[in-house]
């Protein structure tokens, strides 16, 4: 995988609406990130080396939703995690969790599959999604995500994502263990 050198601010053009307008609204909410551009990463092996680029763990994020497709739920958990729905179920109390439909994430997050991302959540104006994280995660220093597209990851702090950006979106974290 071909991993750019690190960047410390926006990239100045020729990306996607949704990158451009993620990294828009971490400059205007003052959250400074480092970033990478790479291959599309579209399984946790491919984060490998972009953690390593970065300094720390990609996460794993999972959009799920229950059997009704009524409730919709962006897991945040390590990437080297196994993933049993029957631990997260019972902690969060909806049964029968499978993943979401993709269709409904690019409704909710504006993210495609392989790209979901907690900054997505900046899409959901109406709080369809409940974040979820994995308690790990959650303690960790530093967060890595897509930038709601996966030929980019950045590194932010936790407590800027926890602190400002979630305030700002309007989200809760349930956090869990897993």
């Amino acid at each position: 995988m071909q991993i750019s050198e690190i960047y410390t601010q926006a990239p100045a053009g020729g990306h996607c609406e949704v990158e451009l307008a993620t990294f828009a609204l971490l400059d205007e909410l003052k959250i400074p990130y480092i970033r990478v551009e790479h291959d599309c990463a579209d399984t946790m092996e491919d984060c490998d080396a972009i953690s390593d680029a970065l300094g720390i763990c990609i996460c794993k994020n999972l959009f799920l939703c229950n059997r009704q497709k009524t409730a919709f739920y962006l897991l945040t958990m390590p990437g080297d995690k196994p993933f049993h729905t029957k631990d997260l179920s019972a902690q969060i109390g909806s049964s029968r969790l499978s993943f979401a439909p993709p269709e409904k994430m690019v409704e909710l997050l504006g993210c495609t599959p392989g790209s979901a991302s907690v900054l997505g959540l900046m899409n959901d104006r109406e709080h369809q999604v409940r974040l979820i994280m994995d308690r790990e995660v959650w303690k960790a220093p530093y967060f890595g995500c897509h930038p709601c597209k996966n030929d980019g990851s950045l590194r932010i702090s936790t407590d800027d994502l926890l602190q400002i950006f979630l305030p700002h979106t309007g989200h809760d974290v349930t956090v869990v263990e897993l």
